[in-house]
This record gives C-alpha cells, structure tokens and sequence, in this order.
C-alpha cells in the first residue's frame, strides 16, 4: 500500500520531466494571451470597457493607444504647410513660361528645346566639271524642329554663262520624326524663258539611310512636272565618305522654248568621294554621267549638244 503511494505522488514528477523543453518565445507569446484572456490586452492597449465592441474603438483615448496611432475621426485633415514652404506645382526655382496659373510679369522666361529657332546652310556641291563647266547645288533653312523656311538652289555654269538655274522657296513641315513635307513656289532661270511653278512634296531619310527629295510642280498653261533626288552616303572611315547621287526630272507636256519633252526628259547618276578635314568642310573628287531622253534628246541634238556625257569632276562640301 505504501509502494502504491508513492508511485502516484512521482506520476506527476514524471509527466512534466517527459515534456519537451519550451522556446522562450513561445512561452512569452502563451503567457501574453492568458493575460488578455483575463481581461489584460497588455501595456500597449487598455482592457475594453465592459460591453463595448470593438468599432467603438474611435471612442477611446487616442493617448492610451500610443503614439504611433494617429486620431481615426474620417474629418480630420492634414495640417495646411507651412508660409515659406515651396509651391509643389510650381515650376523650377519660380521661373514659369508665359501662360497658365504660375506665370510670371514681364518677358518670357523659358522656352522648350523645340522651340528655338536655328539656321542652316549646306552647299552640298561646289564643283569644277572640266572645259570651263560648273555647278552649284545646295540648300538653306531657318526655323524650328517643327517648322522651317527653306531656300533650295541649284544651276551649272557653262563658258561663263548661267546656262539653266532651279531656286526653290519652301515652307517644310514636320510630318514624322525623319520626314517633312514642302510647300511653295519654285523659279526658273538661265537659258530661255523664266518658269514658275507651285511646288509640293516631301523630304526626309528613308529605311536603309538613303536621303530622298522628291517634289511634284505645277506650272502655267497647264505646264507639270516630278523631280527625284536621292543619295547615299558610305563611311569608309570617319573621315573618308563615299557618295552616290541621282537625279531625274519628268515633265508632263512639251516646253520647247527650254529644250524640255514630254516624259523622262533628263537624268543623272553621279558618285563623289569626299575627305572631311571636318564635319563641316571637305574636298571631294567623283565622277558623273548626264543624259537626256525622248524627244528631249532630239532638241538638244538640233542645239549642238550632247544627249550623253560623262566628265570628272572636283569641288568642295562646307556646311555651317
């Protein structure tokens, strides 16, 4: 009776030396809920009222909830900033453009990149054709990255005398990130009556890098005309540049007067090397081959000149 005894008095010694050993954390974590079991919800929140539910939470003493709850009354607002803080939606340091809520008195004070105004000029061709034959060929523009006026010129030179001239003056527009579209007048000159003419086309690089500048023209008593242009240029090095260049011109009924048919009149094909001691200046060599078509050929036959030709040439490229 007495052996008995005693193994039931060690059953309960021998049960608690059975359980694992407890993680310290478990243990603060169990101990922490028998405590909000009891009515205790720990330092950070004071013991619920009896009876109140929990969305009358708002109701209590924001103090007793700590500092890192904010008051939850849905009218509250956010304290207005201070005098001296800066205007978010104003622009940079207070310098604004000329209209809208932050502009300023006086003169404009910014303007956007696209909407300075540039000016350029490129004479693409400067050259010596052998037997005191030369031409010209170049451009020029003044504007901006959407808007510009253009002056396009080009003519030849033969036994000192401007033998045909081309001067166009355009107003080119934008239409895409490597196109622009051209309106305007373009005049006639040298040998034989002035011409004029409304020009309307397009300029720009097409896929592959080839420059193109192509131009529909509408003259007097019902006169037309197509002119083409493109070119390609070829890095051999970075400085050693080689360039190929072709032009036709179309016309859409007969000008005897200036020794121009119906159809293909006249076309060129050309090919320039050029050495640029810099981007904006450099001598070339090439040669070009210049023929006429159709009954184009035939008026210049009956003149005494060459329907085909071919010639060397040297000249210079400078643009600034």
């Amino acid at each position: 009776m007495k052996t008995l005894s005693l193994a039931l008095l060690a059953l309960p010694l021998l049960a608690q030396a059975a359980e694992p050993p407890q993680d310290p954390a478990t243990a603060k974590a169990q101990k922490g809920m028998a405590q909000m079991k009891h009515g205790g919800m720990g330092h950070g929140m004071p013991a619920m009222a009896q009876g109140q539910k929990p969305h009358d939470m708002k109701k209590m003493d924001p103090g007793a909830m700590g500092h890192d709850m904010a008051a939850m009354d849905k009218n509250d607002k956010a304290p207005p900033p201070a005098g001296d803080s800066r205007d978010p939606n104003a622009y940079a340091d207070g310098y604004t453009l000329d209209s809208g809520p932050y502009a300023l008195p006086g003169p404009r004070q910014l303007h956007m990149g696209d909407e300075h105004q540039f000016a350029h000029l490129l004479l693409d061709q400067l050259e010596w054709r052998g037997q005191g034959d030369s031409a010209y060929d170049g451009q020029a523009w003044y504007g901006n990255s959407f808007d510009k006026a253009v002056l396009k010129a080009e003519g030849d030179w033969a036994k000192d005398k401007l033998e045909e001239a081309r001067t166009e003056l355009l107003w080119s527009h934008a239409v895409s990130g490597f196109w622009d579209a051209q309106l305007g007048a373009r005049f006639d000159g040298g040998e034989g009556p002035e011409r004029r003419w409304l020009a309307l086309g397009f300029q720009g690089l097409a896929p592959y890098w080839f420059e193109l500048d192509v131009t529909a023209y509408l003259g007097e008593q019902g006169r037309s005309a197509l002119r083409l242009d493109a070119d390609y240029e070829l890095l051999l090095t970075q400085r050693l540049v080689l360039q190929p260049k072709i032009e036709a011109n179309f016309y859409g009924k007969d000008d005897t007067e200036r020794g121009i048919a119906k159809g293909l009149s006249d076309a060129s094909a050309g090919i320039r090397l050029r050495y640029e001691f810099s981007r904006q200046f450099a001598p070339y060599v090439g040669f070009e081959w210049q023929g006429r078509f159709g009954k184009s050929a035939s008026l210049a036959r009956q003149e005494g000149q060459a329907t085909r030709e071919g010639r060397w040439l040297a000249g210079v490229r400078f643009w600034f």
